[in-house]
């Protein structure tokens, strides 16, 4: 590290360390396997305190450029090319666009199966704002928006994805759709049904039938520790890849840098497309959001998909996507026929709720809720004796290998609302699975009844 840190700057010191070992992995001043310096002599160097460093490292491990081996260090584990200016790969905010720094700057946030807090949502902000929406728009609200969602919103995500993902989209190129699975018919329609999908075994049991009820083929490639396997598509024929980077469901993994950079040139090689679903990046708890696919994508080859029902509620059926500028010019010539499924009304006031900040404060709330939920879980669980938890550091989920006492602990949490489920029930295509596995759902857990089980 050559680089001086600013002291006076609005950024945390542990991000610019933090970019700082990255920018020389990336470059391949660490070679892949190079011993990085000590958390200590780093931080004697920098004269920065020792969890400063510590904070920067744990965010290198977590998204793969480096690995920690006990006893011996930290060392580089970055394998692919060297990249010559590893910051220019995000999509910034460009010049002429002003960043509205009156909006709270919030970093890592949660996901929700059943929703993020019922009992801590603000209703009360919701309801004015609905009464706002139509006292300023009054009959606006029953002509049609433009076929690809309300510019209010689109702009409103746009804003936020940059200060909350780290990159920038222009609010032309987002989609709003009715939910997560209207909008993966589309896409089926918009790339073909000549294309050869490929999903994630284990995974979201939702997707082999919504590619099999649109007739057209798709393969399930089986994961590592890394993620989906690249050699896999390959082998296959896969032309798009549907996956879950940044904590793949229901395995927890989260894709290394190395792994994204394969996958890329897999897709760069070829008339293939990455589908990034990145359906709870909101709820990673320690650290900053892990970088997105679609961010570091050079060659228009990564469709990014997001949605509300999970951060919101479930009935809250309001999802979008990010294109490139080539496909969303593809997309106006192919698919912007049809109108935008989501009501005007509940698109206007999603708007004023993200821009005026209240989204934001709220996926706050819910985060350090379901981090103190997911640790009365932890105990709950541990307490039985001879298990071990993986995964739990994001999402509303982690998994657990379970040997002994499996059916009270099954019983035990689903009274306080938590679903314990075997991962074998995941698998689609009969590869086989550990028995012992299981996923931990926490996502409707009732805290009050963890504390008394615990008690």
């Amino acid at each position: 590290m050559t680089r001086l840190l600013e002291r006076n700057s609005e950024r945390p010191l542990y991000e610019q360390i933090y970019e700082q070992v990255r920018d020389d992995i990336l470059s391949g001043r660490y070679p892949n396997g190079k011993k990085l310096p000590s958390k200590r002599a780093l931080a004697e160097q920098l004269q920065v305190s020792l969890i400063t460093v510590e904070n920067a490292y744990s965010q290198l491990i977590a998204e793969g450029y480096v690995r920690a081996a006990q006893r011996s260090g930290y060392f580089a584990a970055y394998s692919g090319e060297a990249v010559a200016n590893p910051g220019s790969k995000h999509r910034k905010l460009p010049e002429n666009i002003k960043r509205d720094e009156s909006m709270p700057q919030t970093g890592q946030q949660e996901f929700v199966r059943k929703s993020a807090g019922e009992e801590i949502f603000p209703f009360s902000v919701w309801t004015r704002l609905m009464r706002s929406v139509i006292l300023e728009k009054g009959t606006r609200l029953l002509q049609p928006v433009d076929n690809g969602g309300a510019y209010e919103l689109r702009e409103a995500i746009s804003d936020y994805l940059y200060r909350a993902r780290g990159f920038y989209t222009p609010p032309e190129n987002i989609i709003v759709g009715s939910g997560t699975e209207y909008l993966y018919n589309l896409l089926i329609q918009f790339l073909g049904r000549d294309k050869v999908f490929g999903i994630e075994e284990p995974g979201f049991p939702k997707l082999p039938k919504i590619y099999a009820l649109n007739n057209v083929r798709f393969e399930y490639i089986p994961l590592d520790n890394s993620g989906m396997r690249v050699d896999e598509l390959e082998n296959r024929c896969v032309d798009i890849a549907h996956i879950s980077p940044a904590h793949h469901f229901p395995t927890g993994i989260v894709m290394p840098i190395s792994r994204r950079r394969e996958i890329l040139n897999w897709a760069e090689s070829g008339e293939r497309y990455i589908i990034e679903d990145d359906y709870d990046s909101e709820f990673r708890r320690n650290g900053k959001p892990l970088p997105t696919i679609f961010g570091s994508d050079d060659f228009s080859r990564v469709i990014y998909i997001n949605t509300f029902s999970q951060t919101i509620a479930p009935s809250v059926r309001i999802s979008y996507m990010c294109l490139s500028d080539e496909l969303r010019e593809r997309w106006r010539e192919k698919l912007g026929f049809y109108a935008c499924s989501v009501p005007a009304f509940e698109q206007y006031t999603l708007a004023r709720f993200i821009s005026e900040g209240y989204f934001e404060r709220h996926i706050n709330r819910a985060r350090k809720r379901f981090k103190r939920v997911s640790e009365l879980s932890d105990r709950l669980i541990t307490g039985f004796g001879n298990v071990k938890i993986s995964e739990e550091n994001a999402g509303l989920h982690f998994t657990v290998k379970l040997t002994e006492n499996v059916s009270e602990i099954v019983e035990k949490c689903a009274k306080c609302g938590i679903k314990v489920t075997p991962l074998k029930s995941y698998y689609a295509s009969g590869t086989a699975c550990e028995s012992a596995l299981f996923l931990v759902n926490y996502a409707g857990a009732d805290e009050e009844k963890l504390i008394e089980c615990l008690q």
